[in-house]
């Protein structure tokens, strides 16, 4: 149980087996099955929320501990699909102990799906107060600070954080992705290649979160214009059909479609592994990376297979992912579909109205940027087509 919360708390490894492991050798542990429900609840696919569902059901039965029965009212609202509210209660657990790994880290991936940063940073300040240098998993809370530092735009603070955090534990991936997102918004993107290159040995190989580090790298290239080597890392390392790897997969080919790259068919390959899960509408983040590939590879049947599970999604009115698709998945997911049938007019306009409410659909600063490319893209091939008429 420890050893998956270690790798969860520094982005390494498959702790959510290593939890199961840990709830099958121990069943009658509610702290081994707290665990296992908590990390189930930090995955965007509908499948590890239902099985969430299940895991706290085994817990009901059992008799909690204080801590126990805390986190339990958590993770019930967060079934309820009520992100704040469960992250309000974590913030409860915290106030009474601020060493609690556990609810601190949910809490952040929480509020990082519901693109609160200002709330992840407030949250880690507060924490790291009662924290010494010399207590276990201290690197662990500065990396979530240093993330948090990085998206709120504390840019010299994050990278100064992150270092800290890397000095106590240097395979810590999420430290690594904190200076990985420092430097891309910076600019500083010959810097963040060669810092992350000498140091892939590090973190390369650790899981998905270390696949999303070859991304960040792909995106260096890409704003360098070297385009070959930016497929030749979705070529070799962005191949798995895991959701994060989908979601990098289809952002990165996006981009290079943007930017005018000859991709072959790997829109083609990339829409048949999201195909399954056109109808989900459990995540608009998800949507918005599945309607990359759809768009890309002219797949309109299961692009309009995925705007009708958001509608129907809208239609019922609760739940975080109702306001996220509301607000910004349902119009983005429309706008990348024009933009997939060369309607570029409807998709810059669709796009124009999302910037004050982009974050809401969670993710990260450079994750969103593909909606600010999508609509200067889509402003400037109509522009081309008029030009062209005239």
């Amino acid at each position: 149980m420890n050893a998956a919360l270690a790798d969860f708390l520094a982005h390494r490894g498959d702790p959510l087996a290593t939890a199961r492991a840990a709830a099958r050798a121990a069943p009658h542990s509610g702290e081994a099955h707290l665990v296992e429900a908590s990390l189930l609840l930090c995955s965007r696919d509908v499948r590890d929320f239902e099985r969430a569902g299940w895991v706290y059901a085994r817990l009901g039965r059992m008799k909690p501990t204080r801590r126990e029965a805390a986190h339990l009212r958590a993770i019930a609202a967060a079934l309820d699909e009520d992100a704040a509210g469960a992250c309000r209660v974590y913030d409860e657990i915290l106030a009474d102990d601020p060493h609690d790994l556990l609810a601190l880290a949910v809490a952040q991936v929480l509020d990082y799906y519901l693109g609160n940063a200002e709330s992840q940073l407030r949250r880690t300040t507060r924490v790291l107060r009662a924290w010494r240098g010399t207590t276990p998993g201290y690197y662990a809370v500065l990396a979530m600070y240093a993330y948090a530092l990085q998206e709120c735009g504390a840019y010299e603070e994050a990278e100064a954080a992150a270092h800290r955090a890397l000095a106590l534990q240097p395979r810590d991936v999420r430290a690594h992705h904190a200076l990985a997102h420092v430097m891309e918004m910076q600019g500083r993107v010959e810097e963040g290649m060669r810092w992350l290159g000498a140091r892939s040995a590090l973190w390369t190989g650790a899981g998905a979160a270390s696949t999303h580090l070859w991304w960040h790298i792909a995106l260096y290239h890409l704003e360098l214009g070297r385009t070959a080597q930016a497929l030749a890392i979705h070529d070799h390392r962005l191949q798995g059909d895991s959701l994060s790897e989908r979601i990098d997969a289809s952002a990165l080919l996006w981009r290079l479609h943007l930017a005018g790259a000859a991709l072959g068919d790997r829109f083609r390959v990339a829409a048949a592994r999201w195909a399954p899960h056109a109808e989900d509408a459990y995540c608009a983040f998800n949507d918005l990376h599945a309607m990359m590939a759809f768009a890309g590879a002219g797949r309109r049947d299961s692009a309009e297979r995925l705007l009708a599970a958001q509608e129907r999604r809208v239609a019922r009115p609760w739940g975080a992912n109702h306001d996220m698709t509301r607000l910004v998945g349902l119009p983005a997911c429309r706008a990348l579909a024009a933009f997939g049938r060369g309607d570029f007019a409807a998709a810059a306009q669709l796009l124009r109205a999302l910037p004050p409410v982009a974050h809401r659909i969670g993710g990260s600063h450079a994750q969103r940027d593909v909606l600010h490319l999508t609509r200067a893209a889509a402003s400037a091939r109509r522009a081309l087509t008029l030009a062209h008429a005239a």
